[in-house]
């Protein structure tokens, strides 16, 4: 596995992360699955106080080799939802939050602290004062925002240039062949401020993974609804299948590696269930989609990304007859 520096960072991520939301118990199941990781190069845990034990197991399993690891949790979400302000992106839950992730993570500092989601009742400008004084502190090493709409992390990040706090170096959002909601501001945005966008959900929580069908809806084992797959997931996740089947590989391997082949700045998450399905997807490194194949899935999901970027494409001409001889700084 390569690595990629973590937004304008010094710090070195491997070139796909794995997610911890689903670990209950430090099972042998669990550790073979880090082990594997590990000795595939793989250096990035992220969890979050939101996800039940999942910290507590990340700690346990980590002992004695978390500094070999790159740790990343997210705060906000409630802690007590009797408590107003057991929630929320202020300072006294950022405070208490990281103080219960920390003992249950086991260790005295997080590489990297995500913002969970936008709190729209806390000012950005609090936020991330509070972020940069538990980095001063060492509580923290950098941090990153999940699930927040451009504006915002643009904001953010001008405040902390201006004042000297410390910046977000990732953004962590969904994108899969059936969601690509974030080409519109996020991705773009990402692109621009070099930030690292840790991607989930990139096999549309198992449907590219071509484990469903119109004949085998989803179930309750899984976490999308019956009836929930639409008929453009389905054509989305034919195609996945047929491509797969073209390059012999798997399909979960043909999804992870279109997400992987839109943009440098995308990392996709890993979250497998056992070491068999881990070790499907590590393999995703490995594969490189011809541009046939990419533009076939691309037209089995089709996707606009609206006002204004779709209608500044159409209105190329207004720039004058040497728009298309002017190279771009990128």
């Amino acid at each position: 596995m390569r690595y990629r520096l973590l937004g304008r960072t010094g710090l070195r991520v491997s070139e796909l992360f794995l997610g911890a939301m689903i670990w209950r118990e430090a099972t042998p199941e669990v550790r073979k699955m880090l082990d594997l990781y590990e000795d595939a190069g793989g250096n990035v845990i992220d969890t979050a106080s939101f996800y039940g034990p999942s910290e507590s197991v990340v700690g346990e399993v980590l002992e004695g080799r978390r500094d070999r690891f790159v740790l990343a949790t997210k705060y906000t979400l409630t802690r007590d939802a009797t408590d107003p302000n057991a929630a929320g992106n202020h300072r006294k839950n950022l405070v208490l939050s990281l103080e219960q992730s920390l003992r249950r993570l086991r260790t005295d500092y997080v590489d990297l602290l995500y913002v969970h989601l936008w709190d729209r009742h806390t000012p950005v400008e609090e936020t991330m004062r509070a972020l940069d004084d538990v980095v001063r502190a060492g509580k923290a090493l950098y941090v990153g925002i999940s699930d927040a709409p451009a504006w915002v992390v643009s904001r953010a990040n001008t405040l902390a240039e201006w004042r000297g706090w410390t910046p977000f170096s990732a953004l962590q959002v969904p994108y899969s062949l059936i969601r690509r909601d974030i080409e519109r501001e996020l991705l773009p945005m990402a692109e621009e401020l070099d930030l690292t966008v840790a991607a989930w959900a990139t096999l549309g929580h198992g449907v590219l993974s071509g484990k469903y069908s119109t004949d085998s809806p989803p179930t309750g084992g899984t976490r999308l609804a019956p009836g929930s797959v639409t008929e453009r997931d389905h054509a989305a996740a034919q195609a996945v299948v047929e491509a797969a089947r073209e390059l012999g590989v798997t399909p979960s391997q043909v999804a992870l590696a279109w997400t992987r082949a839109r943009s440098r700045a995308v990392v996709p998450i890993v979250g497998a269930r056992n070491p068999e399905q881990l070790a499907d997807n590590l393999a995703a490194v490995d594969v490189t989609l011809p541009d046939g194949v990419m533009r076939r899935l691309e037209k089995a999901a089709p996707f606009t990304r609206g006002f204004p970027e779709d209608f500044i494409a159409e209105s190329a001409e207004v720039f004058g007859e040497a728009r298309d001889r002017i190279d771009p700084r990128r």
